[in-house]
């Protein structure tokens, strides 16, 4: 018993294109910290900690590989912040240097740990609108 396919069968070579995601919004969810597909559950369970699956939708969230952009881009975005404020208040007071000892370091550090989390949540929200890495619904065998 043969089983014979004829091959000029046009359902054969149709593919299912999966519904486009948003980038900006996703990008904005997770800035957020919110889920980017529902925008209601919480993208993180502790400070840098990804949950493993939205809490409100069930989206599962553990695919993420952020890894280094998120600590990279909040070094930029900070020193973008903190050079022309420091060069600015050098210039237009000429302050002590121990008034620069205190504020530019304080500064640093509190708006990279106040933007550290919503960048990570971008960049995930961003990984999952481009359906990369498991974000695609496909299971990947390592």
């Amino acid at each position: 018993m043969s089983i014979s396919m004829d091959m000029s069968e046009p359902r054969i070579y149709e593919t299912v294109e999966a519904a486009p995601r948003p980038a900006f919004p996703a990008i904005l969810r997770g800035f957020t910290g919110r889920c980017p597909a529902c925008g209601k559950g919480n993208m993180f369970r502790r400070f840098l900690k990804v949950s493993d699956t939205c809490g409100h939708c069930g989206e599962e969230l553990m695919h993420h590989e952020a890894d280094d952009a998120p600590p990279y881009f909040t070094i930029m975005i900070v020193g973008h912040i903190v050079v022309p404020l420091m060069l600015w208040v050098e210039l237009a007071y000429l302050p002590p240097l121990w008034i620069h000892a205190l504020v530019w370091p304080a500064l640093t550090l509190a708006l990279s740990l106040w933007l550290l989390p919503r960048v990570k949540g971008a960049v995930v929200g961003w990984q999952w609108a481009l359906r990369m890495h498991g974000f695609d619904g496909v299971k990947h065998d390592l």
